[in-house]
């Protein structure tokens, strides 16, 4: 039988993380800062994780340090996480390259929040995670509570088997502190989605002079192009592997969930792209307009980077006409929001190829701050 739990966003992403760390790194920030809280009290608490460990738990001076910690415990051989936001998650960027670039798996929850710009901001938009596009992590969505817990489980068996860090984010305050009843994910689900193997062979990447190895050099223009696209493979790859995690958790659990998961009427002909908890108001308005016979739909996407344009492709109605791209941020100067630019790619690129007919696509801004989305 099925445990069910009222808790919100925060700590149903902060359950699954605990249970599959070694070493915490923390620094609080709003609205993520009850992920660490958790994770500090039930190591307090002497919980044991996954492997029948209480996970290190380590307060830094900043984010910034959080995760130079992270990147030295992860290089060492273990199993990491950390949680964050807005300008904290700016300052794990410098690292977050690095650890992509050296193919260093592990998971890392945002609580997506607006980054200061004309004013500071607490609430929720996906500003902070849209400046990660360009890190190498893959970044994953989740749209609600239930969610944030299932995602950060998938994420992390996805990024043991593809190498690719995850960023695991969902809408500040609007999902990590909205209180929910979830149907937990009992730790014998957690047991068989962590491959023991995979874990393994993470370790036996680890830095030791019993069997030195070089990481991290300095290249010059002769190797670092080439060395650079090696990494090609392992992106290519991932999209497949994040879907095989998804099967088999819903061969697990039920839930069932895709890279893009699309909502309406078969012959839809006007379609909302979005991400984060916007989807479950979009649903439920498209249920709203197909019970008066409307053509409309929604499609949910979860991975954006790596970005699924065949799988979203697919998704989408042979019959739409009409796009709509909606995006929580701003891009000062640029001609169109990231997904939208996206969206409108892959929309091209197979007209072009004659795959199918180019649906018009528009762009749309909405929810900065949390600014009301009905």
């Amino acid at each position: 039988m099925s445990t069910c739990l009222n808790l919100d966003g925060n700590e149903a992403a902060a359950r699954m993380a605990y249970l599959g760390s070694e070493v915490i790194a923390i620094y609080p920030i709003t609205p993520s800062s009850s992920m660490g809280e958790w994770a500090d009290e039930w190591a307090a608490q002497s919980k044991p994780n996954l492997w029948g460990v209480v996970p290190k738990i380590i307060e830094m001076q900043s984010e910034g340090g959080a995760a130079g910690a992270l990147h030295g415990a992860l290089t060492s051989g273990a199993l990491g996480t950390s949680f964050t936001a807005s300008q904290g998650l700016l300052l794990f960027i410098p690292n977050l390259y690095k650890m992509a670039g050296e193919l260093t798996p592990f998971v890392l929850h945002v609580a997506a929040r607006a980054v200061a710009t004309h004013a500071l901001s607490i609430f929720g938009d996906h500003s902070d995670v849209m400046a990660c596009r360009a890190t190498g992590c893959a970044l994953l969505a989740s749209n609600s509570v239930q969610e944030a817990q299932d995602m950060a489980l998938i994420a992390q068996a996805a990024t043991l088997a593809g190498r690719i860090p995850v960023i695991h984010f969902f809408d500040g305050f609007r999902t990590s502190h909205e209180v929910a009843k979830i149907v937990a994910i009992e730790p014998d689900t957690v047991r068989a989605m962590i491959d023991d193997g995979l874990v393994a062979a993470h370790r036996a990447r680890a830095l030791s002079p019993e069997h030195p190895v070089i990481r991290g050099t300095a290249q010059n223009p002769d190797v670092f192009f080439q060395s650079r696209e090696r990494a090609n493979p392992y992106y290519d790859a991932f999209p497949g592997l994040v879907q095989d995690a998804m099967d088999r958790f819903a061969g697990l659990t039920g839930r069932r969930y895709s890279l893009c998961d699309y909502v309406g009427a078969p012959d839809a002909e006007r379609v909302v792209v979005v991400m984060g908890s916007a989807a479950e108001t979009a649903e439920e308005t498209v249920e709203h307009l197909q019970a008066r016979g409307e053509k409309v739909g929604v499609l949910k996407l979860r991975l954006y980077r790596p970005f699924p344009a065949a799988t979203l492709l697919t998704a989408l109605p042979a019959s739409v006409r009409v796009i709509a791209v909606l995006d929580r941020c701003k891009e000062p100067g640029a001609d169109g929001e990231p997904l939208f630019k996206d969206v409108m790619t892959a929309c091209a690129e197979a007209a072009a190829d004659g795959l199918r007919p180019m649906p018009r696509v528009i762009g749309g801004r909405y929810g900065l701050a949390s600014k009301e989305f009905t």
